[in-house]
């Protein structure tokens, strides 16, 4: 039999039923829609932490106090020292040091408005250090600044605003509490930082912040020597993993260092997981489909039972059965595949627009997602088609 017969009568095999292929394809078109639009989402968020990360540095590293754990973040017991760091500004790789002063509030009133945002406590070398973010306007910290204050973007110009809230050279007077007593002091804004953004279109913490002198913190808060966390800067990046593990050694167990590839290699787990999940979950609707194929065509096999003793008769081979039944799970696989991908690339992007997430989206994503429905419907044809193949002529004929 012609190859173009095969595919002539399997087509009208699907016509014929259209109800019950349209269902199939719905089942096919929805595990594919799944995985297609998830992944794409999911690689977009691993895209856009990627980029955050970017402006870390590859260099650079984040010491804080305390352990890591999974699912409540840093326990942190107690707060750095200026022992501390000595012993990190005494490792023969590290450039710059420098403290931070953090996890303070602070609130400010202007022009009706009442904002809280975060209070860091850095010195100069923290943006000579993190020096993939810059301002937006004005100036950074400098040595000797005193009651000058760094305003991040979102607090300057907040969302819902179309004017900037606060610019460059007007006094702010921050409002803070310490150990129940209501403190003030005012500071002039010497800059906004550029936007640095966060995932899913959510501000990040350093947009709305204020970065503020470490001694003028260290006055203003009554810390005295202690820090919260302490930032450095390695000289080369094939000497970070080295100076990890030396600081590790110094600093004992209770201390969390984290270089920008351990955040990348925590998030891509994270990920990955998470990925994995959506990834399981939509293929057991592929799986739902594959029943329903199997269903569907093994009916078909009995109602066409006498057109296949026909084919048979008039001298159709076994193997041209087969490929005729194969023929319309592998056209239910492709067609339903392929609108199951265009279907979630759009709905992909749509969320994507919504939540304002960058979504990844790749032609060897779509074809790795109809490859996949098109297996899952040629095995599951498999059997009625064998079936069908298998059928003897004289009592296909025979069938009523």
């Amino acid at each position: 039999m012609h190859p173009w017969d095969i595919v002539k009568l399997s087509t009208d095999g699907l016509r014929e039923r259209k109800f019950r292929v349209t269902l199939n394809l719905i089942g096919i078109l929805i595990g594919c829609m799944a995985v297609t639009g998830l992944i794409s989402i999911t690689q977009g968020l691993n895209d856009q932490v990627g980029e955050q990360l970017d402006r870390f540095g590859p260099k650079n590293l984040m010491i804080m106090p305390g352990s890591l754990e999974m699912g409540a973040g840093i326990i942190a017991s107690r707060s750095f020292t200026w022992r501390e760091l000595d012993l990190i500004d005494r490792v023969a790789d590290i450039d710059y040091v420098t403290p931070i002063i953090g996890n303070k509030m602070a609130s400010f009133s202007k022009q009706g408005e009442k904002k809280f945002a975060f209070v860091y406590g850095i010195e100069a070398e923290y943006f000579e250090i993190n020096s993939g973010w810059d301002v937006d306007q004005g100036r950074n910290l400098r040595r000797g600044d005193s009651a000058v204050v760094v305003l991040g973007h979102e607090l300057a110009h907040p969302k819902d605003r179309d004017d900037p809230l606060v610019e460059v050279g007007d006094r702010l007077t921050l409002e803070i509490t310490v150990e129940g007593e209501e403190k003030e002091m005012t500071f002039r804004v010497i800059g906004v930082m550029e936007k640095m953004g966060g995932l899913g279109g959510i501000s990040s913490d350093e947009d709305n912040s204020l970065f503020i002198p470490l001694r003028t913190c260290q006055q203003l808060f009554e810390e005295g020597g202690e820090y919260q966390f302490i930032t450095a800067q390695v000289n080369e990046v094939e000497n970070v993993p080295k100076v990890m593990m030396e600081l590790e050694e110094r600093l004992g167990d209770d201390v969390t260092i984290m270089s920008a590839e351990s955040m990348q290699e925590m998030v891509g787990t994270i990920l990955g997981a998470i990925e994995g999940v959506l990834g399981g979950v939509a293929a057991i609707s592929l799986l739902v489909a594959g029943v329903g194929i199997i269903n569907t065509m093994t009916i078909s096999v009995m109602e066409r039972t006498r057109e296949i003793g026909v084919l048979k008769a008039i001298g159709a081979k076994s193997r041209d059965v087969l490929l005729m039944f194969l023929s319309e799970a592998l056209v239910t696989g492709f067609v339903g595949g392929t609108l199951g991908v265009i279907v979630g690339f759009l709905l992909a992007g749509l969320v994507g627009n919504y939540i304002d997430l960058p979504v990844s989206s790749s032609v060897y994503l779509g074809a790795g997602v109809v490859t996949f429905a098109i297996l899952t419907s040629a095995l599951s044809g498999l059997y009625p088609a064998w079936r069908a193949s298998k059928l003897n002529p004289v009592e296909a004929l025979r069938h009523e």
